[in-house]
This record gives structure tokens, C-alpha cells and sequence, in this order.
């Protein structure tokens, strides 16, 4: 056992690149919200620091008063939401189906899913753009989310499909020896256990729609159905220099959201996890 445990110097640098990777994380975010807080002047200085010297709310109020955040972020959470929600109802089954029946299907799901990821976003927006045209769905959020879930579900459905692999089909059985119907067995055994797995997939499908940026800026013409990510872009001016202050007071809060909704989630996952592991 004493061969398996790691030294000290070891130990010490696994914590130094944690921490360097840590920083190399952080390093952006900070400096966004730096910025977001800083005047004008302080933004054309020669010599920036990290702590603004006369931190301001002004980029927050002029970017609010030259586009419409608010609207552009409800247009986003309904994206967001509605693909999550798609995403999961139809993976879970997909998902159990093919981790508790292996064979050809399962394994055509799983080339499905490694083929389809290789497809850069280019490749598929001309097709897409022309089904979508003719279900009369351009323009409208309803169609942006059809395209967020068919995005998402081939991960989803991977990810899911490793969670139901790790809940041992003897539960089912023992439980259907009990006399627990099919349907009984996946409410009361299968289903709590991938609890944290469908919350996981529900948090991916999320945060991948709500920062999306390519598909929203083709599909939705219309500046009252634009997205965040997309109304952004807007704080460029024509030759491309950005009005930094309000951009950069714009993205801190478009990143808000994503930040707590993995907050509150990831204690449910781990949660959630650890129930899982005890049952018996």
C-alpha cells in the first residue's frame, strides 16, 4: 500500500499545476470584471491595473440603454430551458435502451454519436436553414431550440448512457423478483439512481444553448428574437473597435446565469451521487 501513496514533492506540484490551472481559468473572468467596473479613462490607459481606481455602474446603465439585455436574455433562458427539458425527455430512453440492450443498435447509436460530433457547425446550417424555412420556423425561438436539442442530443444521449451502464442491472432484477412491474422499477430503482446523470445532461444541454452563438445569429433575423450572445456583437461598432465598458459589463452579467445555475446544480449532482452510492 505505502507504493501506492504519493510523495511529498509529488503531492506538491499535482497542487501547483491545480493551482496554475486554476489561474489560467480565472485569469479572464476577472479581468471582465475588471473592466466591466472601470471609467473610460482608466480603459485608455497606457498602464492598466487589475483594481479599478473610480469604479463605475455606468457601463452597466449605457449598456443597458443601447440594447435591449433584458429581452435579448429571456429570448436565451427560453432557448436554454426548452432545449434542456427536450434534450433530457428524449434521451433518457434513447439512453436506457441502448446501455441495458446492446447489439447493433447500440452500436449504431454510438457511431451516431462519434460521427455527428465531427461535423463543424458550417456543414450543417444550409440544410438545416432550408428545413426549418419550410416548417415556417426562421425567426422564431421554437426553432432555434429544434436545433439546440438535435445539437445536443447525440452527447446527451452519450452521457447518459454511461450513467445507466452504472446502475447495476441487478436492482432491476431483484426488484422485479419482488414482484415490481417494469414501469414501477424505473420510477422507484432506475430512475433515482440516475438522478445525477440527468441533472448533468439537463446542466450541458443547458449552458451549450445558452452560449450559442452561430445558429442564433443565422436563424433569427428579427432584433426582438435575438439571443445574448448574439446581441453582443451589437456593442461593435462598423469597423470593428468595440465599445469596451459596456461590452465588457454585458458579458459579465450574460455569464451570470450560467455560473448559478452550476452552483446550485453541481451540490444536487454530488448529492445526489453519494445517495446513489448507499443504496441497496
Amino acid at each position: 500500500m505505502s507504493g501506492l501513496r504519493t510523495s511529498g514533492p509529488a503531492r506538491a506540484g499535482q497542487y501547483l499545476a491545480l493551482l496554475a490551472y486554476l489561474v489560467f481559468l480565472a485569469f479572464p473572468f476577472l479581468w471582465l470584471i475588471s473592466t466591466a467596473f472601470k471609467p473610460a479613462r482608466e480603459l485608455a490607459s497606457l498602464h492598466p491595473t487589475w483594481i479599478p481606481e473610480n469604479p463605475t455602474l455606468g457601463n452597466f446603465r449605457q449598456a443597458f440603454d443601447e440594447q435591449p439585455l433584458l429581452q435579448a436574455a429571456g429570448n436565451s433562458l427560453l432557448a436554454a430551458l426548452g432545449a434542456a427539458v427536450v434534450c433530457v425527455v428524449l434521451a433518457t430512453p434513447m439512453a436506457y435502451v441502448i446501455a441495458r440492450h446492446r447489439g447493433r443498435l447500440s452500436t449504431a447509436a454510438t457511431g451516431w454519436v462519434v460521427v455527428s460530433q465531427a461535423f463543424p457547425f458550417v456543414l450543417v446550417i444550409i440544410p438545416l436553414f432550408l428545413i426549418l424555412k419550410n416548417l415556417h420556423l426562421i425567426n422564431s425561438v421554437i426553432g432555434l431550440v429544434l436545433v439546440y436539442v438535435v445539437w445536443s442530443l447525440p452527447f446527451a444521449l452519450w452521457m447518459l448512457v454511461g450513467y445507466v451502464r452504472a446502475v447495476p442491472a441487478e436492482l432491476e432484477e431483484a426488484a422485479a423478483v419482488d414482484g415490481a412491474g417494469r414501469l414501477r422499477t424505473l420510477v422507484s430503482v432506475t430512475a433515482p439512481l440516475l438522478a445525477p446523470g440527468i441533472v448533468a445532461t439537463a446542466l450541458f444541454a443547458f449552458i451549450t444553448a445558452w452560449n450559442e452563438f452561430f445558429f442564433a445569429l443565422v436563424l433569427l433575423k428579427t432584433p426582438e428574437k435575438q439571443t445574448l450572445p448574439v446581441v453582443l456583437t451589437h456593442f461593435l461598432g462598423a469597423e470593428g473597435v468595440a465599445d469596451l465598458g459596456p461590452l465588457a459589463a454585458a458579458a459579465f452579467l450574460a455569464t451570470l446565469p450560467s455560473l448559478v445555475v452550476f452552483a446550485v446544480i453541481q451540490k444536487r449532482i454530488t448529492g445526489g451521487m453519494l445517495a446513489g452510492a448507499v443504496k441497496s
